[in-house]
């Protein structure tokens, strides 16, 4: 009787098993949809690796069991390109597309996947999104096929300005920004979140420049100095910020960067493949940057950061790569498939910890609520020992916000299958 029940028991833990690893062994592929060529290509070659990287690292461990593969497509920073791509994936059985270079190639890419899965029932497709950052996809322009990784727009925003709030000699703010949705977006909330929480800032100038076309800044910065700014604020990333900065420091300006930037520049995206060089110990304790990681963050994002160092002689420095796949295969052990359809549906109001803390897909928008960091550009000390392209400098961490400081609300109506 005591034998039999043991036995009992044993074959229901290993059928518990086999359900739940009933997709052990199946291959994932991802299709990456973003420039390997251009002036952009460098942001995107790192992408790319950063996203094969961890294909593998995901494939050696995950509660599904599944194995990961990405395929790489060369969109020149295109939409149009970028929906021949998305045709090819599909004519390759892809089921699960990734983007991040371009909101512009975001919003045809999120048109054509609910195109695509409303015509095809049986045969849809997710959209991981882990860097374009338009408010408008998780608000206006929502899909249920549609997840985001990165923080957007309005939230660094909120990020940043709270800094700002107690930085006093931030006084008159340029705002120089890419012309496309994202550049706007980074101006629009400038303006609105220093209204309201800096009154007394003055905006003394506004541009727009082309994206990915402009070669040499230096009349921009002729503008900035001009208008007497002390502070620029842009979301401009690649080759767009990285000659910007070079541009600055020629050209003499002295201010502060906020990036999503650098003068006092604040930045988004100051750690993109080519900026640190181009800032060099010019940008020391003048450029900001508001982003979900920074270099010196320690535990498995140092491991993972180091051992990518070491392959590809590159750094690593997209986090929402990780996080994406994190959430895709947990939600492939929920769902206990990899269908697309019941994977969208397991991640939907996720929680879990990553690398950087406690974060959540919220339901509403699928809009991964996240901490986020402000850091400086510095030289590297002991505690902050990072250099990235062996500059000697690092971005040093100066404020934390938790989640529910960064989280802007979502006007979304989701349409749900």
């Amino acid at each position: 009787m005591h034998f039999a029940l043991k036995t009992v028991a044993a074959a229901g833990i290993a059928l518990t098993m086999a359900t739940a690893f009933a997709q052990k062994g199946e291959t994932v592929k991802i299709a990456l949809i973003d420039p390997q060529t251009g002036l952009m290509g460098p942001v995107g070659l790192n992408q790319l690796r950063s996203w094969q990287f961890f294909a593998e690292k995901f494939t050696q461990s995950n509660p599904a069991g599944v194995k990961f593969e990405v395929v790489g497509f060369d969109n020149k920073l295109s939409p149009a390109e970028s929906l021949n791509n998305f045709k090819a994936a599909l004519d390759q059985g892809v089921r699960y597309i990734a983007q991040g270079n371009g909101s512009s190639v975001a919003g045809a890419l999120i048109d054509a996947v609910n195109k695509h899965n409303e015509r095809n029932p049986g045969k849809e497709v997710v959209f991981l999104n882990y860097a374009a950052v338009d408010p408008d996809f998780t608000n206006s322009k929502c899909s249920y096929w549609h997840f985001r990784f990165d923080a957007d727009t309005s939230m660094k925003m909120e990020a940043i300005t709270t800094f700002m709030k107690d930085v006093p000699d931030v006084k008159k703010v340029y705002l120089l920004n890419q012309n496309y949705s994202h550049g706007q977006q980074v101006a629009k909330f400038a303006k609105e979140n220093l209204a309201r929480k800096r009154p007394d800032v003055q905006i003394v100038g506004e541009d727009l420049h082309p994206l990915a076309q402009v070669r040499d800044f230096a009349p921009y910065i002729a503008k900035i100095k001009a208008s007497g700014a002390d502070t620029v604020i842009t979301g401009n990333w690649g080759s767009d910020l990285a000659l910007m900065v070079k541009a600055a420091n020629e050209g003499g300006y002295t201010g502060k960067f906020f990036t999503y930037y650098t003068g006092k520049f604040f930045t988004y995206y100051t750690g993109v493949t080519g900026t640190p060089s181009a800032l060099g110990t010019g940008g020391e304790g003048r450029v900001y940057q508001v982003a979900y990681q920074h270099y010196n963050m320690g535990g498995q994002m140092g491991q993972w950061m180091a051992e990518f160092q070491k392959r590809y002689k590159d750094d690593m420095y997209t986090g929402a790569i990780p996080l994406a796949y994190q959430a895709v295969s947990e939600a492939m052990a929920k769902a206990k498939s990899t269908d697309p359809v019941k994977v969208a549906a397991a991640m939907e109001g996720m929680k879990f910890k990553g690398f950087n803390g406690e974060v959540e897909v919220r339901k509403l928008d699928h809009q991964l609520q996240q901490p986020l960091f402000v850091t400086v550009w510095s030289k590297v000390d002991a505690k902050n020992p990072y250099s990235p392209e062996n500059t000697g400098m690092t971005l040093k961490p100066v404020k934390e916000f938790p989640a529910f400081i960064a989280s802007t609300p979502t006007s979304c109506q989701m349409k749900r299958p």
